[in-house]
């Protein structure tokens, strides 16, 4: 038997396959009744591995046996495409191209929650729900509320039909292919007692391993960081590409049953019937009696949810009977038989051990506080951010000072306040310096702004590499493999001192850098020349002028035409553009009045990049489904970041606006949008359009 694996299907069900016939490498030839076979055979197996791996964290086979019976699935899926089967386990490595995201309306709206950071709030919502039932005999069950993206789950004759993410708590959009990429998640159940139709709530989350893997990679690569796991989920989840949504390994918590159900009468049993379906349930749900259970949950796990794979912030708690729950029914907007208990933002008291000052390109100055050690949110705070000299001085920050230190969701955490209990009396205010840190030039502040400045452009070292470093990077000029420990090789060696420097590098020159072989110096000149290609509007956004963004870059470059004529226009020229102000026509006239900038662009011109506008198409202009449409932007969204909403809005023809007029086509509102914004635009009888129904415009 050594020969074979033994694979328990069901309680009835053994199949017995040899291993080489497991891990064969292309298939066999075979007809249609034998692959139709092979191919639920494959599947079984392969799906029994899943939830084991998953769903019990431990294997029976490699990964590289659990790989091959993968590979042979696709391939006689391929090969006889009339088995396809959409909840196939093949389905979850991705590869499905979706060009729009359907809006599905939801069976049941999925209402938010009351919040609350009190524990008297906790009280009186015992109150109300004793008073509600006219009863003290009911229990709760208290879950952690994970931060992470709500989905509702749809299955049909135990087969997943359909994912719809949250939305408006009315309808959301079917991202089922994207959804089908998570391993833990059953495409298939079996069981005895499952309904013919149901529905299943949880919250879809990224791991924080996943979320440091990928932020290492983008780090490595040069490119922004993630900025939190809840964000890059949710942006995950609305990828048109599922094989990149497999690529980040997405996973979920599944904490809600919709369905009437004979033997299923309260939440825990539930969460029972979810976790004895193969669903992943968090086991840190607790049934409690009464308030004091709740708290003692609540204290509990303040701590304990640290060690938990993904981000919490609060506790859920709910009314564990569901006829109790059909009893108290809802309000407009939550159930009366449930409430959120939030956590307050985690901060801790350190010692002030010193600050430094970091130069941006800009040439702006960022105070730095250096920490004596600290726990917080799990992990060890030693800097945190002092923003700018007006921060400082709210603070009245003194050198040895004990300050309090809060990450609430930042990646780099923040000074507070100041432990007044524990200062010095003959403590030294902390000074701002009056010279730059790397080049000792006189700093300079402009009227009305926070910041400090050197303006050391061409000397200062970290405004150089800060230069170089956003030339290159993803969102400008899109340099592969020069990413910023490359650009700090090429700095510290004297081979790029500027940015024309790039365009003169040469292989032989590279391959002399620690850590780069023929091949890798090969394709970072590759990457270089290939820039030189990019329209016109991008390379005016990737020079880095102060101010001069991706959507005042590509104002300016439909407007004037070309490089030249921007250099040469006159302040009221550059101010009556629209969406060009005071400060950025200033700016855009410093830019041109200094000559190594007019060298810079002399040197990039002689290397063939473009500096003229030229039709629509080649500047990156996709199609005019915007076009003559003008857009305010405001608010947070799911999907997009507000430079990417640009982005798609002028490559789609349209027109991006800072300021609401009635000349405005439309506002884009996301969540927590401004009222005054709203009320503006509601008085101007401005269309106001939510995240949603821009992407119907977008046709996806």
């Amino acid at each position: 038997m050594r020969d074979y694996f033994i694979f328990v299907i069901s309680q009835d069900i053994y199949l017995l396959v040899p291993i080489a016939y497991i891990i064969l490498e292309t298939p066999i030839k075979m007809n249609t009744s034998q692959a139709e076979k092979k191919i639920t055979e494959l599947r079984d197996i392969i799906e029994y591995h899943n939830r084991l791996y998953y769903g019990e964290d431990r294997s029976e086979i490699s990964d590289l046996e659990f790989d091959q019976m993968l590979e042979e699935l696709i391939r006689l899926e391929q090969q006889y495409p009339q088995f396809h089967d959409s909840n196939s386990p093949s389905q979850r490595v991705g590869g499905v191209i979706i060009k729009e995201f359907n809006t599905v309306k939801h069976r049941v709206p999925m209402l938010s929650l009351s919040n609350t950071y009190s524990e008297s709030e906790i009280s009186d919502f015992v109150g109300r729900v004793s008073r509600g039932l006219g009863r003290d005999d009911f229990e709760f069950v208290s879950e952690m509320k994970f931060d992470g993206v709500a989905i509702s789950l749809t299955y049909e004759k135990g087969k997943l039909m359909r994912a719809i993410t949250r939305g408006d708590g009315t309808k959301g959009d079917d991202i089922t292919h994207n959804i089908r990429t998570i391993r833990s998640l059953p495409l298939k159940i079996k069981a005895d007692d499952l309904p013919e139709i149901f529905e299943v709530r949880g919250e879809v989350y990224l791991p924080l391993s996943s979320f440091n893997r990928l932020n290492k990679e983008r780090e490595a690569q040069g490119e922004e960081l993630y900025a939190n796991p809840r964000n890059t989920a949710s942006g995950s989840l609305k990828l048109q590409d599922s094989a990149e949504v497999a690529r980040r390994k997405l996973d979920i918590f599944v904490y809600a049953l919709v369905v009437d159900h004979p033997n299923i009468k309260t939440q825990v049993q539930a969460m029972q019937a979810l976790s004895r379906w193969g669903f992943p349930v968090s086991e840190s749900y607790s049934l409690c009696k009464n308030e004091q259970e709740i708290f003692a949950y609540i204290n509990e796990w303040e701590e304990k949810r640290k060690d938990l794979p993904l981000d919490t912030d609060g506790v859920v708690i709910k009314v564990n009977s569901f006829d109790h729950q059909q009893e108290l029914g809802f309000t407009a907007k939550s159930p009366r038989w449930a409430i959120a208990y939030k956590y307050q933002a985690e901060s801790a008291s350190t010692q002030l051990e010193g600050v430094s000052y970091q130069v941006g390109r800009t040439g702006a100055i960022t105070p730095v506080a250096h920490l004596s050690p600290v726990k917080l949110s799990g992990t060890t705070v030693r800097r945190a951010s002092l923003h700018n000299a007006n921060e400082i001085a709210r603070l009245d920050l003194r050198e040895n000072d004990y300050v309090w230190v809060e990450k609430g969701g930042e990646i780099i955490p923040k000074v507070t306040a100041v432990n007044l209990e524990y200062r010095d009396k003959g403590s030294k205010p902390v000074d701002f310096p009056s010279q730059c840190p790397e080049c000792d030039t006189t700093l300079v502040r402009a009227d009305g702004e926070a910041l400090h400045y050197c303006p050391n452009v061409s000397g200062c070292p970290p405004q150089i590499k800060g230069r170089i470093e956003h030339f290159c990077s993803r969102t400008t000029m899109d340099i592969k493999h020069c990413g910023p420990q490359t650009i700090l090789q090429l700095y510290e060696a004297g081979m790029v001192k500027n940015i024309p420097d790039l365009y003169e590098l040469k292989v032989e020159e590279v391959v002399k850098l620690e850590g780069f072989k023929q091949k890798s110096a090969e394709n970072l000149i590759q990457g270089i020349e290939e820039s030189a290609n990019r329209p016109f509007e991008t390379v005016l956004f990737a020079l880095g002028i102060r101010y001069v963004g991706k959507t005042v870059a590509a104002t300016l470059a439909k407007h004037f035409k070309s490089i030249d004529a921007i250099a040469q226009a006159s302040y009221d020229e550059l101010y009556a553009v629209p969406e060009i102000g005071e400060r950025i026509a200033q700016s855009i006239l410093l830019y041109f009045d200094q000559e190594e900038n007019k060298d810079t662009i002399r040197l990039l011109k002689e290397m063939g990049l473009r500096f003229e506008y030229e039709n629509d198409q080649e500047v990156g202009v996709e199609e005019d489904l915007l076009n003559g449409k003008s857009f305010v932007i405001s608010g947070v969204f799911n999907s997009y970041d507000r430079d990417e909403l640009k982005d798609l809005i002028i490559k789609k023809g349209g027109e991006v606006k800072s300021s609401i007029s009635g000349k405005l086509d439309f506002l884009l509102a996301g969540e927590n949008m401004g009222p005054a914004k709203r009320a503006k635009a509601e008085k101007l009888g401005v269309k106001i359009i939510t995240e949603t129904d821009f992407d119907k415009m977008i046709g996806g």
